[in-house]
């Protein structure tokens, strides 16, 4: 048995679960917010819904990372930081070198550095995390998990933009796709509770939340997904535009103004169903208006779920077929309307669902399709952490996991 962490630093929060491994046990699960605020806040749940909520100031994430490791000793969680075999930390991006996780050497560190302009929001903190914990455990494996990785089986007709050939030979410049982590867990999660080989399954996996993308999974390898170059790419999302005619940016820049910086910026942070309901980017929010007769929130709601149909139909083309539909993440798991506008005229390609097991389903694992269904539909809630743990124990040759 072995104790390992997993990790997933934020520009300013730190998330963490410990786990047994491999019996895959979890032990606590922490949050630290507003890192770098006088007034961050420090949350851990623990043994049979033990719960410590702490407010106080916290600079760096480093002292978040002691702050975690010192209440893991004080409530019994661990008697020695030594009891804690391994770290494994999400980060965003990989590019085509590392199409698996990593144990974390000084120059893979450098390779994570160089890929900060692919994702400048979230890889200084994913590096910051790492840093910390190597300062305090630094006897300890430190594992990569790349939210890349997974989708590195895509094919050149999927991966690559048509633009010159010399941009994605000099500058790197294709599909790298995310939230590969998430993707991986639900397509091997279904496998099992489908009952057949992930090898012989043609899945679809839509991960829903705030941040948002699609997946088409043959036999277990992904094939195609809707995030791009970076993760402004594919659908809407709370708020991110999703894909649009790349024109707009110098057009928008002539109209408003703006820099190119600045039309990103509300690209990236004003825009989805915040930008096209002006009243929020969290989906409960909307939802409610919209049922309340508020059209632009209807208008969202009909955009978001409309890109996804539209997803749905062009993998299942791609695939020659699909076996199940897989929602997950936090609206997904949550959003039984959101599930029901996205299915809805699903029927010719062989989806019945059932609204009675859709209405009101949150966060449990369960089909929602009839039983004669061709194409299975189910809610599976994602599980990155215990991915993250299952690749730092394969990684680090730390235990033997369950077959």
């Amino acid at each position: 048995m072995a104790k390992i962490m997993a990790v997933n630093a934020g520009s300013s929060s730190l998330k963490f679960q410990l786990l047994e491994m491999p019996n895959e046990t979890m032990i606590a699960v922490g949050l630290v917010e507003r890192v770098g605020k006088d007034d961050a806040i420090f949350t851990i749940k623990y043994g049979e819904g033990q719960k410590f909520t702490d407010v106080l100031p916290l600079a760096t994430h480093k002292e978040a990372v002691e702050l975690s490791l010192e209440k893991l000793m004080e409530f019994g969680i661990i008697s020695s930081y030594d009891e804690i075999k391994g770290v494994g930390h999400r980060v965003l991006h990989g590019k085509e070198k590392y199409a698996d996780s990593v144990v974390i050497t000084e120059e893979v560190m450098q390779d994570i550095e160089s890929y900060t302009e692919l994702g400048p929001l979230h890889i200084p903190p994913n590096l910051i995390g790492i840093r910390a914990f190597q300062a305090i455990l630094p006897d300890v494996p430190q594992v990569a998990v790349f939210d890349t990785a997974f989708h590195q089986t895509m094919p050149e007709e999927n991966f690559l933009y048509s633009l010159p050939y010399d941009y994605y030979t000099e500058y790197g410049i294709r599909k790298y796709g995310f939230h590969g982590t998430s993707h991986k867990y639900v397509t091997e999660r279904a496998s099992e509770l489908l009952g057949r080989p992930l090898q012989d399954l043609r899945l679809i996996s839509c991960h829903l939340g705030s941040g948002a993308s699609i997946a088409a999974v043959a036999g277990g390898e992904s094939l195609d997904t809707t995030m791009g170059f970076t993760p402004l790419e594919g659908i809407t999302m709370g708020t991110r535009s999703g894909s649009l005619d790349p024109a707009l940016i110098p057009f928008l820049m002539e109209k408003t103004g703006k820099t190119a910086e600045d039309v990103l910026n509300v690209l990236n942070k004003e825009s989805g169903i915040y930008g096209l309901s002006g009243l929020s980017s969290d989906l409960r929010d909307v939802e409610s208006a919209a049922t309340e007769g508020n059209h632009r929130s209807e208008m969202a709601l009909r955009i978001f779920a409309n890109r996804i149909h539209g997803y749905i139909g062009q993998y299942a083309a791609e695939m020659n077929g699909v076996d199940a539909i897989i929602f997950t993440a936090g609206v997904g798991e949550n959003s039984d309307s959101i599930r029901e506008r996205v299915l809805r005229g699903l029927e010719f390609m062989g989806v019945y669902w059932d609204p009675s097991l859709n209405n009101g389903a949150r966060g449990e694992e369960l089909f929602i399709n009839y039983p004669h269904s061709p194409v299975k539909v189910i809610i599976i809630p994602t599980n990155e952490e215990l991915m993250i743990a299952r690749d730092t124990v394969r990684i680090g040759g730390l235990v033997e996991q369950n077959a």
